[in-house]
């Protein structure tokens, strides 16, 4: 670990989060450790942070000097909508606020961020995107699962579990090429995704995994199957924020750490 004065001089370095400018930024799956030196940046240097639910607490404290703004958006719970925090964004930029947008996970990676840039481009707004580390692949590597394996796989597909009751996902398809696939925000259409996956062709003995609360001190993971995935998600009360992946790379844990089939950690 750096000492405390290389890190100082490393952030004295990095680039000047300018007023009027907003950063979109992703504050990674939870770890503080996981954040990327740029993010750690633009905590010590905004004036306000506009940040999700899934930000950890550990991580908003690092903005020492900034006022916080909670913005996020929980299924099923009152929320903020888009439009609004889009709007909020340009509104800080405005009235020349250095703005520090921190965003679970990485901002481009189903977190919205191409919506609030392209906002942002429209209104005039100089902004930089902070890539963060996804918790698609964070989760999976801190259950150790890899995402990808020679001999296992050659691709992965990352998909969004949310309104999976909509006709915009062809299961089917993500079913029949055989890829382990990697859900975000499941857990409510977990049922409806195993279904779908095993009609279009997944053998329902697929191995599956649920990783909660990636990285943090309330991780959990579950081992099962696709078959029982939702069922046992269910009687063991994995709650979001969390990740399922689904396919033969969730039987490297077992190698990698020991067999616990279906008995959340």
């Amino acid at each position: 670990m750096a000492e405390p004065d290389t890190l100082a001089k490393l952030l004295h370095r990095m680039m000047v989060l300018e007023r009027g400018h907003v950063w979109l930024a992703g504050a990674g799956p939870g770890d503080p450790g996981l954040l990327t030196i740029h993010a750690l940046s633009g905590l010590a240097q905004a004036d306000v942070v506009v940040h999700d639910a899934l930000v950890d607490q550990r991580v908003l404290a690092l903005a020492q000097h900034a006022r916080l703004e909670f913005a996020g958006k929980r299924g099923g719970k009152p929320s903020a909508t888009q439009a609004d925090i889009s709007k909020r964004l340009v509104e800080l930029a405005h009235a020349g606020e250095r703005v520090l947008r921190l965003k679970g996970g990485d901002p481009f990676v189903f977190g919205r961020g191409g919506e609030e840039a392209m906002t942002l481009a429209a209104a005039g707004v100089p902004f930089r995107v902070i890539p963060g580390v996804t918790s698609g692949l964070a989760a999976l590597a801190a259950a150790a699962i890899p995402a990808t394996m020679r001999g296992v796989n050659r691709a992965v597909i990352f998909a969004a579990g949310y309104g999976a009751d909509e006709a915009n996902v062809d299961w089917g398809a993500l079913a029949r090429t055989g890829e382990p696939i990697i859900l975000y925000m499941p857990m409510h259409h977990l049922q409806t995704i195993a279904d779908a996956l095993m009609h279009g062709g997944a053998s329902p003995q697929t191995p599956a995994a649920i990783i909660a609360s990636a990285t943090t001190s309330e991780e959990r993971v579950l081992l099962s199957t696709l078959e029982h995935v939702a069922a046992d998600a269910q009687a063991s009360e994995m709650e979001p924020p969390a990740i399922v992946v689904i396919g033969e790379i969730v039987t490297l844990r077992n190698r990698l750490r020991g067999s616990d089939m279906g008995a959340p950690r």
